[in-house]
């Protein structure tokens, strides 16, 4: 399609390449980007399974086929680098979706405010716990956003531990966020802690999931406090039943549709919103950043239920 196509209001295609679908997050990321894509733009959609490589090739087909608009969510954030440049040279603007591309020109990130999210589990498990010993787990160390939910979570804890009030006796990145090295991770911190554990900061709810499989062994599920991200349903069936105690609510339907948004603008070359500038090494990027939201027992039902997030059915279904 041509640029004067594209300014007339023609239909433009765009391209999106995300890490996965192994997590219920992104099969609705997927789910949202489909719904809005209805209203009239072409969409190409690649995975590329947590593979570096897979996503660099995706995407370079991607470009060879001449999308317009380029949405990119980087299994390795300083890798997706080389991808952004191939897709500049040909004339194709990239949107860094939900996680950072370091050390390149993008020309817009959209995500939730990722320091915050860090910053809301660990003041959570902070109240909760004030002193004690805490398990610290970090997201893969592939992923920008990872860093940042770290930082955000150490901005809280960091001081605390400073004091001595909590003691940190593991902190450790998850590879590729995968719920069974949780487990071992936790597994292997509870064992050198002959099981005294006050709390764990975990980053997502699948590494949650893994946490409280490796506490269930122990007959501590319920009892330690474990954090999460993402609003997933099986940890909204953990908050219901007492042994996840939160999670960040970071609503992806927000996300995919300001990034649809964003790709057609950028198509027909007028500025997208843009509320911050975050810097990925190179320079600072223009970004549109979402409010993440704590989620607990107290407000499920408003935040998860009542928005359509979630059914009342799903749940509550051990409960029915």
């Amino acid at each position: 399609m041509s640029a004067c196509a594209r300014d007339a209001g023609g239909r433009i295609t765009v391209g999106i390449s995300i890490p996965t679908q192994r997590e219920e997050r992104w099969v609705r990321d997927v789910e949202q980007f489909r719904k809005d894509a209805a209203r009239g733009i072409d969409i190409k959609l690649q995975i590329s399974d947590n593979d570096a490589a897979r996503q660099l090739a995706q995407c370079e087909n991607l470009i060879a086929q001449g999308i317009d608009v380029l949405i990119l969510a980087p299994h390795d954030a300083p890798a997706a680098s080389v991808i952004v440049e191939k897709a500049h040279r040909a004339g194709i603007p990239v949107i860094s979706y939900d996680r950072l591309i370091t050390n390149a020109a993008v020309d817009l990130y959209i995500s939730f405010d990722n320091e915050k999210v860090g910053e809301i589990q660990a003041r959570y498990l902070t109240r909760l716990v004030p002193k004690g010993k805490y398990i610290v787990l970090a997201g893969a160390p592939t992923d920008n956003n990872a860093k940042l939910f770290h930082k955000g979570a150490m901005n809280i804890i960091g001081p605390l531990a400073a004091k001595g009030d909590i003691q940190i006796v593991m902190d450790q990145p998850v590879r590729d966020w995968q719920p069974s090295e949780a487990m071992k991770l936790v597994e292997n911190a509870l064992t050198s802690a002959a099981n005294k554990i006050d709390g764990i900061l975990a980053p997502n709810d699948g590494t949650a999931g893994g946490a409280i499989q490796a506490l269930a062994a122990q007959g501590l599920a319920g009892k330690v406090p474990v954090t999460g991200q993402d609003a997933e349903l099986s940890a909204a069936m953990r908050i219901v039943e007492g042994t996840q105690f939160m999670t960040v609510f970071k609503d992806t339907r927000k996300l995919a549709t300001a990034a649809m948004s964003a790709a057609e603008k950028l198509a027909r070359k007028s500025a997208p919103a843009t509320n911050a500038k975050v810097p990925n090494g190179l320079m600072d990027v223009p970004a549109n950043l979402l409010e993440p939201i704590a989620v607990d027992k107290t407000n499920i039902d408003d935040l998860l239920i009542n928005s359509g997030y979630l059914s009342r059915a799903q749940v509550y279904r051990k409960y029915s």
